[in-house]
């Protein structure tokens, strides 16, 4: 008979209060603190957990339920990739892959289509996901989603995040932009519009004056607004300009604006920072010169991977500014 195993050594950091202990694993660094320290037993995992402030959420099912209790005191929270659902099949190693901005998708060969809004988690369960979401998280500072049809999700959002500084959020249409304006409190706003290549075709088109103009009457506390695929004109951008008067740095990426938009930058009166980027295009029809405003208080300008050979339209990006 094979003798006795000797009893586990006791675990001496049982003396130590939760207090203590969380003021231990403070002072290690973030790698260590989300991997080797959380693994030690159940209660170093609870712990590590309250002193996670920034995480990237890949699994829609964790934040309506787990995610609370695992990591309650968030300031930061991704959860662009978890809205993407998971492939009908294991993609293989050689499967393509497409990339839209900021977003790389696995085509699922198996599925019909292989890209398109059944790629994304239902727009009830996104509800639902950003419903538990503020009713966990009410020191919430950054988040990142994706926007669904009904508002319900995004106006918990406001409600329930009144210290929310920065929202990102991916499929944007003019209807989506309605409880934007509910967050009065915002001063960083990145918008991703709908793209037909990335959510299908029948997804409820992109961001155009409308959202353009909803979004600046409810958020005027604006400091940087960044615009990605956006299809607005003069009227949104000068909507903007006259509503956010806080407004310092405004991002354009693949524009899609009618002509016209640069003449409405005038508008933003206390604008220090323009910068497009990814633009085929700057402005089809900037109108003659001498209504072309001037934006005094400019002093960066960015042209990252922007196509420059439409000379009428560079004169009136330097004219203007």
């Amino acid at each position: 008979m094979a003798p006795a195993s000797p009893p586990p050594p006791p675990d001496l950091t049982l003396a130590l209060s939760d207090a203590l202990l969380l003021r231990v694993l403070a002072c290690l660094p973030e790698p260590q603190l989300t991997g080797a320290a959380s693994l030690v037993c159940r209660r170093w995992m609870r712990l590590a957990g309250r002193l996670r402030r920034r995480l990237v959420v890949r699994d829609w099912a964790f934040v309506a339920h787990r995610l609370p209790y695992r990591f309650p005191d968030l300031a930061d929270l991704d959860l662009v990739p978890a809205s993407i659902a998971a492939p009908t099949a294991l993609p293989h190693a050689s499967s393509p892959l497409l990339t839209c901005g900021d977003l790389s998708l696995t085509l699922d060969a198996s599925a019909d289509p292989p890209l398109g809004a059944c790629r994304f988690v239902d727009d009830d369960a996104l509800d639902r996901g950003l419903t538990a979401v503020a009713a966990s998280f009410s020191s919430l500072r950054r988040l990142s989603a994706t926007a669904a049809a009904e508002s319900g999700g995004l106006m918990a959002i406001a409600g329930g995040c009144p210290t929310l500084q920065e929202l990102e959020l991916h499929r944007c249409t003019d209807l989506a932009l309605r409880p934007v304006s509910a967050f009065a409190h915002l001063q960083i706003l990145r918008i991703v519009a709908s793209s037909p290549a990335l959510y299908g075709p029948g997804d409820g088109g992109g961001v155009t004056d409308i959202g353009l103009t909803i979004l600046a009457h409810g958020c005027k506390r604006l400091v940087k607004l960044e615009l990605l695929g956006c299809e607005g004109s003069y009227d949104g951008i000068a909507a903007v300009g006259r509503c956010c008067a806080m407004l310092e740095e405004l991002t354009i990426a693949d524009n899609r604006m009618d002509g016209g938009w640069l003449t409405a930058l005038a508008f933003c009166g206390n604008l220090k920072t323009l910068c497009l980027q990814g633009c085929s295009r700057i402005d089809n029809d900037p109108g003659p010169a001498e209504h072309l405003g001037a934006c005094l208080t400019l002093e960066s300008l960015q042209l990252q991977q922007c196509q420059l050979r439409d000379r009428h339209a560079l004169h009136a990006l330097f004219f203007g500014l």
